[in-house]
């Protein structure tokens, strides 16, 4: 591996927040990010990833290969879960082993938007399509977590008992805050006249990479106090939140030179597959799986997952693709 390129990741501004965030926790510092502005600084960093990817996309046009990459993301979010699924069932009950598989085969927002910058720092530009992919592999890994759930249950008396509503769950899936915002303004950058985007681009991109520094700083203070979590869980899931997003970052990183060969789509197809949903797939089990235990799936995507993707993935897997 590259250590130069781990330790250029490493010195990334908005990556040290993330690392201060995670210090002022152990600390116990009174530094907060105020609720509204994490609210604001959310929708503000997927409103621009989503524009400036639509504007991106109707520059470029619908291209055979843009199929292609849209077919891929929505095959692994089905495929994911499945594996997962069977490797978690080892240790854990099936509502449990379900619900972090999905999360698993499910995406998360916040990992993409730092890979974004990752990009920017490295110089390489990545496809519009790349935003409505990320938005595609939301929804059929929360379904296939629950068909697994269903169809394997840990006691066979539970079959049938609980009724899986999949309308409302489809429904959430799709219209959750973070897929319907980055899709929207996918689509609203897609459709706008190009003249008039050029008069927000200070908006829409110039700033980006400051509020994302406070973003981050944020999520380290979150990462952070998830950590504890697994004290009582064992090193079973300490392991699986490594080393299942490394080989799908790695194998991802490997085989998705046969879509593309764009290195920017490349990454992103990989920290896609490597990343761990916590915002919308513990919001749908919540409706639909209450006995899934969020105090398990959701510090394994954010305490472990999330920061080994965002300091160490990235720079395997861009070594990999290069």
């Amino acid at each position: 591996m590259n250590f130069e390129l781990l330790i250029f990741n490493l010195t990334n501004p908005t990556l040290l927040f993330f690392l201060l965030g995670m210090l002022a926790k152990f600390l116990k510092s009174d530094l907060e990010v105020p609720a509204a502005s994490k609210s604001f600084i959310a929708l503000y960093l997927l409103f621009s990833i989503g524009f400036n990817g639509g504007t991106e996309l109707a520059a470029t046009g619908i291209t055979g290969e843009i199929v292609k990459s849209l077919i891929f993301g929505f095959g692994l979010a089905c495929l994911v879960p499945i594996y997962a699924f069977f490797i978690l069932r080892i240790k854990l009950n099936s509502y449990n082993a379900g619900a972090i598989a999905a999360s698993y085969g499910s995406v998360s927002a916040v990992t993409f938007v730092t890979a974004v910058a990752f990009l920017e720092m490295n110089h390489l530009k990545f496809g519009g399509e790349m935003v409505a992919v990320m938005a595609s592999m939301e929804f059929p890994a929360i379904i296939m977590g629950l068909l697994l759930m269903n169809l394997f249950p840990s006691d066979k008396n539970e079959i049938g008992k609980e009724r899986i509503q999949w309308g409302s769950t489809l429904k959430h899936s799709l219209t959750n805050g973070s897929v319907l915002m980055i899709l929207g303004s996918l689509i609203i950058g897609f459709v706008s006249d190009s003249n008039q985007t050029a008069g927000i681009k200070h908006f829409t991109s110039d700033i980006f990479k400051g509020f994302l520094a406070i973003f981050l700083l944020d999520m380290g203070m979150v990462a952070a106090s998830r950590i504890k979590a697994f004290k009582q869980q064992g090193y079973f899931i300490l392991i699986f939140a490594i080393l299942l997003p490394l080989f799908n970052g790695s194998m991802v990183a490997y085989v998705s030179q046969f879509i593309t060969d764009n290195q920017g789509n490349r990454l992103i197809f990989s920290i896609l597959a490597a990343s761990a949903s916590y915002i919308a797939v513990p919001a749908a089990m919540r409706m639909v799986a209450p006995k899934a235990d969020p105090g398990i799936y959701i510090p394994m995507a954010l305490g472990v997952t999330f920061p080994f993707n965002i300091t160490i993935g990235m720079p395997i897997f861009f070594q990999i693709i290069q």
